[in-house]
């Protein structure tokens, strides 16, 4: 039987509570949030939100050093207050005409006569991003399990090493050539950073030091093979450097046309994005390296071997890593290489790596990015006068802000991840309200 002093009740019914008794006023009532209003949340407190942002930024900063650096707004500005118009349109002709001849260096070129010449932008936009996703993926893979491979240029010395001995050395049918000198530059990559996964495995030896010690291992070693006639120099030559790949062991070329400078490695690297998101997230091998990345005590509760883990990963690792010195030498640089044929591929795959959050499809759209940077930043310097210095400055802002995703929820006023959206409140009626009523 209910109360007719209750005021819940009395809120309901209308019946009068008497003066005497203290009315108690219902909480306010809380609506959910919208649908869209949570996907909104979800994608602001996600990681992708802060890779696309983090290039916005780095985007704006140099843009600011563009307008700084050129001399029609140098020229300008020394007259600002007496024209202030002509320094803001000297700044847009500079930044704009910068971004201009990037896109047209790196996508398209409406300036080229016919489709053919101007898609050749964006064959060089993939060809500078192939050994960028291979790498990538190698050190993405890595820090999935919690390790940290900085050895990237020493292991693609060694593949390329390998793959280029195999190129020029043997005489074999077109297709098993090419297979053959792809293989021994994976198992080349995987074998030294193999040494650095079993290193740790046994001894507890740290990664980090050690691939960057195998690095300049590898670098003085193969230099040395370049230097002795019968491993890697070429026969009759003081130079330092290999003899050309036979064409029988050379990529082939993916459109046709001497413009169009796309190769079978470009196909290669995709297959290996397919295969590492297979791995990942879709093997029992994958769960394991995940568990091993999360937490390695855990794992290791669980019945993981963890040490086996690290030394899988790190021969996957080197493996991917590998494959780009195995593209640089048969697809790039097939007239024979010299030491410096990592091109500084090795750390700049830590960016990409970093960029794509170590997901295979995050870092194949980050190294199609820096691949449009190296091809871009080549056409600003050339149509514009941009010194190539501010495109390394940005490749650098990037991994800046992606080090500090804190920095830029700040700067665009993002909610931190895992707060809580605040609930939208309903007022109920008072009292006098319903007796109104």
């Amino acid at each position: 039987m209910s109360n007719v002093n209750d005021p819940d009740v009395a809120l309901e019914t209308g019946t009068k509570v008497p003066p005497d008794e203290p009315v108690r006023e219902r909480e306010p009532a809380v609506e959910p949030p919208s649908r869209w209003h949570e996907a909104f949340r979800r994608i602001t407190t996600g990681n992708a939100i802060i890779s696309v942002l983090a290039v916005l930024l780095a985007l704006i900063v140099g843009a600011i050093m563009i307008a700084f650096t050129d001399e029609r707004v140098q020229s300008a500005s020394a007259y600002f207050f007496a024209r202030p118009g002509d320094t803001f349109v000297a700044i847009w002709d500079a930044v704009g005409g910068a971004y201009a001849a990037f896109f047209q260096g790196s996508i398209y070129n409406f300036r080229r006569d016919d489709f053919i010449a101007g898609i050749r932008p964006l064959t060089e936009t993939l060809k500078f991003a192939t050994p960028l996703i291979a790498a990538g993926l190698g050190v993405g893979l890595a820090f999935r399990v919690g390790m940290f491979n900085i050895g990237g240029r020493g292991q693609m010395l060694l593949a390329a090493a390998g793959a280029g001995w195999v190129a020029f050395s043997f005489d074999l049918p077109w297709g098993l050539h090419m297979i053959v000198a792809v293989v021994v530059g994976l198992l080349a990559g995987a074998l030294w950073a193999g040494i650095a996964g079993l290193l740790k495995a046994r001894t507890g030896a740290h990664e980090v030091i050690v691939t960057i010690m195998l690095n300049y291992v590898a670098l003085y070693l193969v230099s040395w093979m370049l230097r002795t006639p019968g491993l890697l120099q070429a026969p009759g030559s003081n130079n330092p450097k290999t003899p050309p790949m036979k064409d029988t062991a050379i990529f082939p070329d993916l459109l046709p046309g001497p413009q169009l400078n796309l190769h079978f490695g470009f196909l290669l690297s995709i297959g290996a994005v397919f295969l590492v998101w297979w791995i990942l997230d879709r093997s029992s091998l994958g769960f394991k390296f995940r568990a091993v990345g999360h937490n390695p005590n855990a794992a290791r509760v669980a019945g993981i071997n963890v040490k086996s883990m690290y030394v899988y990963a790190m021969l996957i690792s080197g493996a991917l890593v590998g494959l780009a010195g195995v593209h640089q030498v048969l697809g790039t640089v097939t007239t024979g290489f010299s030491s410096g044929i990592d091109a500084g591929i090795g750390f700049d795959a830590i960016t990409v790596a970093l960029l794509g959050r170590s997901t295979p499809f995050g870092i194949l759209a980050a190294g199609l990015l820096f691949g449009a940077f190296k091809a871009g930043g080549f056409s600003m310097q050339a149509a514009e006068g941009v010194p190539i210095d501010i495109v390394l400055v940005v490749q650098s802002l990037i991994v800046l802000f992606i080090a500090a995703p804190p920095l830029v929820r700040a700067i665009f006023r993002l909610p931190q991840p895992g707060a809580k959206p605040k609930p939208k409140r309903t007022r109920t009626p008072r009292k006098e309200e319903v007796a109104a009523k």
